[in-house]
């Protein structure tokens, strides 16, 4: 008898798609759904007002209340920038023209008395205004004793405007108001289109919010009236119309239809629900019409949850980003100590004021540590809201980073290689005065409080013999052995073979034992009354999900409460590595430190309930089969369904996301490597100098590069 059986009599929790649980994760997702977003890092997301931890701006309300009608939740600072920079280019058209600069380029001169301050006067307008979002990021970020790439640009532009300001009014040299006004242009220019990749970093979790239907249709009486989906609570009835998507988490009390959970669960194929079933908040409803028992309010809905869980996981930081952040306050104080020297050196070689401040500008411009920021923030900000999509909900982000380092994946049998729905496939009494029916309807209730497969075998067979299941008094667990209670007066007890070894019962003389089955023997006044046998069928996804292990160089261990000949046929059938047989459930946390003393990285797959320790043990706990009790504690990922498929793709979306990481940090430090010498004027005796313009080109393109390189990511 599977180990596991034991702790279900106790617990009752096994959780699945159709058992609901309490939910104890709240998403504070009520009022509107109000979320706040920053300008210029919509891949920061949060419940309140304030500023953003990467830039210091002012974060400002998502474009989203309750309605799906409207744009993305980025319009409001794409449009923004996007209005800055056509503006700031109708002004910059005439500044260049009132260049001097420009004029001697062009071989043309035009000037009329006043010119220089008509041109002081365009110039300001594009510094106060095409430049606002920068000088503002600069207080914020200082504020915030957070310097970055805000504090980078705008203190450039502000030398840039101050100095050209001061030849207007008296200082000897040239002013570089085109250059300043081209700058702005093209930092607007660069940050609008980097917006514009940047959302689809972000767009998968508003795809998820958008699940959510505004309005339901409440049966009320003989009545049916549209309400706001946040109304509904606990008890309601709502309609469910065919095509439509579910309202909330509930249970079907009339219809039956085929619903499309891909969106949440990833599993692609149509589930069929009918009378009794449960349903989640966001899948959408096929042909039938069905109506629902309302669990529980919008808020504390699975998708809320997920939602919640997929907001915390971006929120939080793993130690790759943490060496990111690093890198990137480091950067900043670079490229300000290489600015300020590149200007000293420059004017202290006898260079002109212009040519020295010029050169400053763009090393500080093209040193903004921008993609470098970016690099980790957007493929975390991508690969949560994507991985949830497909039934992946990262809770813990560096167990989810070292996916990459695992080498040997530990797997609970029940459920997850099975199917995890035994059949009885036969009842053997030993007793003439016993019948088989008799058998089954003392053993069915002793099972019937347990939500276990084995116990849902017994019980369902019971069901389809309409056998009636009598109540039980005295319910204990035989810690690791079995159950026994009470059954009309008589000592019943449900055990497995370990139990009748360890109390030298005598197997019945026409015994068989199948690898393949799990056997429960029932013993009445502690007398052999017969046995009951139960399989499990393979998944048939399984057998390649351990194929795939093998070719990534993974182990793969099978560990089970079962007896040794039933690990042993299912191991092999499979290509398993190894295999540990009949562990009590306090035992598996010693098998999974057996394997880390060997110097192995370990994944532990388990219920996230009855195999919490093991999984806190575990180098990276998943918690399988968890369906809408998405709160498993001890586990740093969770897996809606229960197929092994899943935790293999889990590993390689690991390590594809590890790699997106990498080569944005590799991109964003080697583009400053080879940038920043040309842009002080390494060589400037070859004819080779970069303008601001031309800093700011390129640092937006670093930008964009990773933007791109992080939409690329995929789940397999």
């Amino acid at each position: 008898m599977d180990q596991h059986h034991q702790s279900e009599h106790k617990s009752h929790n096994h959780s699945g798609h159709e058992h609901h649980a309490e939910p104890v994760v709240s998403t504070g997702m009520g009022q509107g759904f109000q979320k706040y977003t920053c300008p210029m890092h919509p891949q920061i997301i949060q419940d309140a007002p304030g500023k953003c931890p990467l830039c210091g701006m002012e974060l400002i309300p998502m474009g989203r209340q309750t309605t799906h009608n409207d744009h993305s939740v980025h319009t409001s600072g794409v449009a923004d920038f996007k209005r800055r920079f056509y503006i700031v280019l109708v002004l910059t058209i005439p500044i260049m023209l009132l260049s001097d600069m420009i004029q001697h380029w062009l071989n043309f001169h035009f000037s009329f008395t006043g010119s220089k301050y008509v041109l002081f006067f365009l110039s300001s307008i594009v510094f106060l205004y095409g430049g606002w979002p920068f000088l503002k990021g600069l207080v914020g970020e200082l504020r915030a004793k957070n310097p970055g790439m805000m504090t980078l640009v705008g203190f450039a532009i502000s030398v840039a405007y101050i100095y050209s300001a001061a030849t207007v009014f008296g200082l000897k040299g040239m002013d570089f108001f085109w250059e300043l006004a081209t700058l702005i242009l093209i930092m607007l220019l660069g940050h609008w289109i980097e917006m514009k990749s940047v959302a689809g970093a972000s767009r998968e979790l508003e795809l998820l919010v958008q699940l959510m239907p505004d309005d339901a249709h409440l049966v009320h009486g003989e009545h049916i009236m549209d309400v706001k989906t946040e109304t509904l609570k606990g008890g309601d009835i709502i309609l469910i119309k065919p095509g439509e998507k579910i309202a909330a988490d509930g249970i079907i009390t009339e219809g039956e239809s085929y619903l499309n959970e891909s969106m949440l669960t990833g599993e692609s194929k149509p589930v069929e629900k009918g009378k009794g079933g449960t349903v989640i908040a966001g899948s959408i409803n096929g042909n039938g019409a069905i109506k629902v028992t309302v669990s529980h309010g919008t808020k504390d809905s699975y998708l809320s949850q997920v939602i919640k869980l997929v907001q915390d996981a971006q929120k939080s930081k793993s130690k790759t980003q943490l060496i990111a952040d690093k890198a990137a306050r480091w950067l900043t104080l670079i490229a300000i100590v290489a600015g300020i020297t590149t200007f000293l050196i420059w004017y202290l070689s006898g260079k002109d004021l212009a040519f020295s401040i010029e050169r400053m500008v763009t090393v500080i411009v093209i040193c903004c540590p921008h993609a470098l920021g970016l690099a980790v923030p957007l493929v975390v900000a991508k690969s949560t809201a994507l991985s949830a999509k497909h039934g992946l909900l990262i809770k813990n982000r560096t167990a989810f980073e070292n996916a990459r380092k695992i080498t040997t994946l530990v797997f609970d049998k029940t459920g997850t290689l099975t199917i995890g729905k035994f059949e009885v496939s036969k009842i053997v009494s030993v007793s003439k005065e016993l019948s088989e029916n008799e058998l089954l309807k003392n053993a069915a209730a002793l099972e019937q409080n347990s939500e276990h497969p084995i116990a849902t075998g017994i019980l369902q067979k019971a069901k389809d013999l309409d056998i009636i299941v009598p109540a039980v008094n005295n319910f204990a667990a035989i810690t690791g052995k079995g159950v026994e209670a009470s059954v009309n007066g008589a000592d019943i007890k449900v055990v497995s073979p370990g139990y009748l070894s360890e109390k030298a019962i005598a197997m019945p003389g026409n015994y068989t034992a199948d690898p393949t089955e799990t056997v429960v023997f029932v013993l009445i006044n502690d007398k052999l009354a017969g046995y009951i046998s139960l399989s499990d069928q393979i998944r048939p996804e399984s057998a390649e999900a351990i194929q795939t292990l093998q070719q990534e160089n993974i182990k793969s261990v099978l560990l089970t409460g079962d007896n040794r000949r039933v690990a042993e046929t299912v191991a092999g059938k499979l290509g398993m590595s190894s295999f540990f047989a009949e562990v009590l459930p306090h035992q598996k946390l010693e098998k999974i430190k057996e394997l880390q003393d060997k110097g192995e990285f370990v994944a532990m797959t388990g219920d996230g309930v009855n195999d919490a320790p093991a999984l806190a043990q575990a180098n990276v706990g998943i918690a399988v089969g968890s369906g809408s009790d998405i709160a498993a504690e001890t586990a740093g990922i969770i897996l809606v369904n229960s197929n092994p498929k899943d935790v293999v793709s889990l590993i390689q979306f690991g390590k594809a996301t590890y790699r997106k990481m990498i080569q944005n940090l590799i991109w964003a430090t080697g583009y400053n490597i080879v940038a920043l010498p040309l842009a002080a004027g390494v060589l400037y005796k070859l004819g080779i100098l970069l303008s601001p313009a031309a800093g700011a080109v390129l640092m937006s393109v670093s930008t964009v590069v990773v933007a791109i390189n992080a939409s690329l990511l995929k789940v397999k």
